[in-house]
């Protein structure tokens, strides 16, 4: 496996493990979260590229999406030995054909649904085997979570169409708008690529949906119109049937979902609308996958309600989604990976509810030129929650190329024109006196984005930590 330190190759590589597969692999020295995993779980890799990494005898290579098969040695070498070789997305789809396969779709929330699917199957003894985006607490801090070999749930992307190498019987939908413009130009073509998805769905397959979301549920009427032979599952505070949101109340820092086809509440600890919406689309799943293994039309007993009740209780959340650093000084650290500007409107919304008495104090880095420059007033307008901001130089991708046209000041000049307290710091650890300078006891600070402006919250919960 060739990336193997990459949060899915890792997790890939774990279910291959599991499945009786001998797997080695290499990747950069650098070090990530997933070096730790590996070393537990035995699997033998090399922190440089070279042909002579590959044993005599190998049967497959997989390689992770960040690597050229034409310039990577290993990869060069694998194909003039004629070994074949497979794209870490079509290796997970290839996996996803040995089993009855669910995929968690959208331009939102797929790791935190995924992740909650995980523990609500754990806590129904579903026996199934689950890959989320990223490491989850209740996982074991891993990324994947093993109950059985009878279904498989994975989260599913739709980067480059990545997902249409996966089997799904079920799908869940979370959302559809413009998202990765060096890809998807404009909102019609992401769409289409996921309608694309949902038409992989078997006859009698289910797709769970949710109806508060525009483009998923424009996906949703499109698809019913075409497909007369799949189950659609609406969720949300505008759906019809059992996953409609009655009601949704923030109670001593707590959520409490109410929901039509079920008796009493559901209670989440994680703060947001949007991690409530996320626990609909688990419910609705884990309901589909229980009727499918009782055989049973009302498989919901005391015992079964009050399990998932405690699985939702004790979600705390995944790596880098409303992630707790900890706290020092008084001053509670978060970390998220919203990048998009319904996910970072919508996450510090959930904050500002939850925690009411907290000032709300943001660091965001934005990520490529291309979705920046396509959602430049968005990005602006989506950090109308936070009382203070800070915002950084654009963190770029390899996949797109620079044209310089806009740079991470323009959107602090844009931010900057529609309300107050607006800092700016090229590189994030530049901010770090600011931050000493701003943080007051009472605050919330996060971080926010896919760059690596992670590192000033980190920074800063270390300096608190000491001057406490």
């Amino acid at each position: 496996m060739v990336g193997i330190k990459g949060t899915g190759m890792c997790a890939l590589a774990e279910l291959l493990t599991s499945s009786g597969v001998k797997v080695t692999g290499s990747d950069r020295a650098e070090k990530f979260y997933t070096d730790e995993i590996l070393t537990s779980l035995g699997i033998p890799y090399f922190e440089s590229f070279d042909p002579a990494h590959i044993p005599g005898g190998t049967d497959l290579v997989i390689y992770s999406a960040a690597y050229d098969p034409s310039a990577n040695p290993e990869l060069a070498a694998a194909a003039k030995r004629g070994i074949p070789m497979l794209k870490y997305t079509d290796a997970l789809g290839a996996y996803s054909a040995d089993y009855d396969s669910s995929g968690i779709a959208g331009v939102h929330g797929k790791t935190t649904t995924t992740a909650i699917t995980g523990l609500l199957l754990k806590s129904l003894e579903i026996p199934a085997r689950v890959l989320a985006g990223s490491s989850v607490g209740g996982f074991g801090s891993r990324s994947t979570l093993f109950m059985g070999d009878k279904y498989f749930v994975a989260e599913t992307c739709e980067y480059r169409k990545h997902f249409l190498s996966f089997h799904p019987r079920r799908i869940i939908l979370t959302s559809v708008e413009s998202d990765h413009q060096d890809f998807f130009p404009d909102y019609e073509s992401i769409r289409d690529a996921f309608l694309e998805y949902l038409r992989l769905l078997p006859d009698g397959g289910v797709l769970i949906f949710c109806a508060d979301d525009p483009g998923a549920a424009e996906c949703a009427d499109t698809i019913s119109r075409e497909r007369t032979d799949i189950q659609l599952v609406p969720y949300g505070f505008s759906a019809a049937g059992d996953f409609r949101v009655v009601s949704l109340e923030t109670i001593r820092e707590r959520t409490e979902l109410v929901l039509q086809g079920f008796p009493g509440s559901f209670r989440i600890k994680v703060p947001g609308k949007h991690i409530a919406l996320d626990a609909a689309a688990a419910l609705a799943l884990a309901d589909s996958l229980l009727k499918t293994e009782t055989g049973s039309a009302t498989p919901w007993t005391e015992a079964r309600l009050s399990a998932v009740r405690d699985a939702l209780e004790a979600f705390s959340g995944s790596r880098r989604r409303s992630e707790i650093i900890g706290e020092a000084g008084g001053i509670l650290f978060m970390d998220d990976y919203g990048h998009h500007p319904t996910a970072i409107k919508t996450t510090l919304e959930g904050l500002k509810a939850f925690y009411p008495d907290r000032r709300l104090v943001v660091s965001f880095m934005s990520h490529t030129y291309t979705r920046t420059a396509a959602l430049l007033d968005d990005f602006a307008e989506s950090l109308g929650a936070a009382d203070v901001a800070v915002l950084h130089k654009i963190y770029g991708s390899a996949r797109e190329q620079y044209d310089g046209g806009i740079t991470g000041r323009t959107l602090f000049e844009k931010t900057s024109a529609l309300r107050d307290s607006v800092f700016y710091a090229d590189e994030p650890g530049e901010a770090l006196p600011l931050m000493r300078d701003i943080l007051k006891p009472g605050d919330l600070f996060i971080t926010m984005g896919a760059g690596d402006n992670w590192i000033l919250g980190k920074a800063a919960y270390e300096y608190f930590s000491r001057k406490a």
